[in-house]
């Protein structure tokens, strides 16, 4: 008789091949099978039970940023599919690998009206990289390095395995169990650049009077950054990342130009673009918000484009020079051939102080206010000077993205904030803080969201107990959808309609799931209630009763992109 083991046991058993060593997820009806297996193997895998499958999809894909590794979530049919599909899309349109598996009812019941029945496929298929449905369970082993091959090589994304009940149950030969240990990690098997491509933006980079990088997330995904440096140094180029870009270089580098575009940009930063002659983008979709709706730069400029993705390049605009291939290898690669060349220096370090000065004369002022209720800058300013370097700062959109994208100042290169920017979910922090701190376990992590967000994810401070993460989420605390209603204020003749809603006591309600939690009301409190909240050994929570976005002097230029 062959070596059998079921389709659930070998399932865990291809996980535990690929290196998974964490897995988020729900329980469901349809995943009996596959929870027994996971109970009775010695795998190694960690399995935290999360309150909500959307958060289960959340937290894998932090866990991806932060240690290069696949995520992996799962959740059960039906509701458990629809409710993990927001995790899925966020992932996929962020270029981060997780690889969601919800199980599904027995293929042998399909039609005949069964609990939960959906087509999983049909329903992950357009917001995912690959997927398919386990109907054979002879073929199981295969699919799943399929999954692990797509996630990782090429532009990274998001994969989708649904796992049918019967097959589950079914046998599979355990000689099929192996995996590709190229496949553990992201990006693999990377893509190298046409050195005659390298050569023409060479040369116009060369030749350049006033050129400027704007990096979206793609150095950070490749880790670009040593070679990035190198440029940034050769051509005394200043750099410039998207929201996502983060990270590709420390803010505090000489040419370090920080965020530019509609959320978190300002009029000195964006002054940099419009002036610039030659703009290499790299890694970066060149989309609405990064580029003011394509105002900025203004089409007509030259364009150099590195992606992995070819069909991002030349998107948006007409494109001089495309080099398709890997943020880091293409970089590389272009820094060797500048070094044969005499280049011309653009003034990066005079052109990114200038606009530091002028974005710091503003902040500073409103960070030092003592008027309540309290400025967002006076939040940023307090934690900007108790974090350390390494700490990791996951932020929801509304309130916080914009400003800790304009005025946190990372001291340092790699992956130390992360925010949803694909398509802006709100109750994404707090679920993504805990992929963090579970991939990322020795240094802090804080999550930071507003109140509308706080209402979206609330439950997940069980999961936060439970497994005594020390995570501190701050709130800031407004009692309304700000970014809705500052957009209303600024584009419709400030009709607020159906954007506010009540204040509430979000100390306590952290308190009642046993979360030590404090209210500032008064910004001369904050330094101090940040400072025994980052220093608690277990979960904690600060609640900043904070002025609204359509109040603050927040650094939107336009509110609807």
């Amino acid at each position: 008789m062959k070596n059998e083991m079921t389709g659930a046991e070998a399932a865990v058993r291809m996980l535990q091949a690929h290196g998974v060593d964490t897995m988020f997820g729900l329980c469901g009806d349809t995943t009996l099978p596959f929870y027994d297996a996971m109970a009775k193997l010695d795998h190694g895998i960690n399995h935290i039970l999360t309150r909500d499958e959307r958060h289960a999809g959340y937290m894998a894909d932090a866990y991806a940023r932060v240690t290069g590794k696949p995520g992996v979530c799962e959740g059960p049919s039906g509701g458990g599919a629809t409710y993990i599909l927001p995790g899925v899309v966020e992932a996929n349109e962020s270029s981060v690998p997780i690889l969601a598996i919800t199980t599904d009812v027995a293929t042998t019941s399909r039609g005949k009206y069964p609990l939960t029945e959906l087509d999983q496929v049909a329903l992950f298929r357009p917001v995912t990289k690959w997927n398919a449905s386990l109907d054979d369970a002879t073929r199981l082993p295969a699919m799943m390095r399929a999954a692990f091959r797509a996630m990782t090589t090429g532009r990274p994304g998001a994969t989708h395995l649904a796992l049918p009940f019967d097959t589950q149950k079914a046998f599979v030969d355990s000689g099929e169990v192996w995996a590709d240990d190229r496949h553990q990690s992201f990006p693999s098997e990377r893509a190298g650049p046409d050195m005659d491509a390298v050569k023409d933006a060479a040369t116009l980079l060369a030749g350049a009077k006033s050129g400027i990088a704007i990096c979206g997330g793609g150095p950070v995904i490749s880790g670009a950054f040593d070679a990035l440096k190198q440029l940034a140094d050769m051509l005394d180029l200043p750099i410039a990342t998207t929201v996502s870009g983060q990270g590709a270089i420390a803010e505090t580098d000489p040419q370090a130009l920080g965020v530019v575009g509609s959320n978190g940009g300002n009029p000195a930063t964006r002054a940099v673009v419009d002036a610039a002659d030659v703009i290499l983008f790299i890694g970066c979709r060149a989309g609405s918000v990064t580029t003011e709706r394509w105002r900025s730069p203004a089409k007509g400029k030259t364009i150099i484009h590195i992606d992995s993705d070819p069909m991002v390049i030349g998107a948006n605009y007409q494109t001089d020079v495309a080099i398709c291939a890997d943020a880091r290898l293409a970089l590389e690669a272009l820094v060797a051939e500048l070094e044969t060349r005499q280049v011309a220096l653009q003034g990066g370090r005079g052109r990114a102080a200038a606009a530091w000065d002028s974005k710091l004369a503003e902040f500073n002022a409103l960070a030092a206010s003592t008027e309540t209720p309290i400025k967002p800058e006076a939040v940023i300013a307090a934690l900007m000077a108790q974090l350390d370097d390494d700490a990791v700062v996951v932020a929801d959109p509304g309130t916080p993205c914009p400003y800790f994208s304009a005025h946190y100042r990372w001291r340092r290169a790699g992956r130390n904030f992360i925010t949803n920017r694909a398509h802006g979910a709100l109750g994404y922090a707090l679920a993504a803080s805990m992929g963090a701190h579970v991939g990322r376990p020795d240094v802090k992590t804080v999550a930071v969201m507003g109140d509308g967000s706080f209402g979206f994810c609330c439950g997940e401070f069980e999961t936060i107990v439970r497994h005594k993460m020390p995570i501190t989420s701050i709130v800031f605390s407004n009692a309304t959808f700000g970014w809705i209603k500052a957009g209303q204020d600024s584009g419709f003749g400030k009709r607020y309609y159906n954007v506010d809603f009540g204040r509430t006591d979000h100390a306590k309600v952290a308190e009642a799931f046993g979360v030590k939690a404090w209210t500032v009301r008064d910004p001369a409190d904050l330094p101090k209630v940040l400072k025994q909240a980052l220093a608690h050994g277990g979960p904690t929570l600060v609640d900043v009763i904070s002025q609204p976005l359509h109040e603050a002097a927040a650094p939107v230029s336009e509110w609807v992109a």
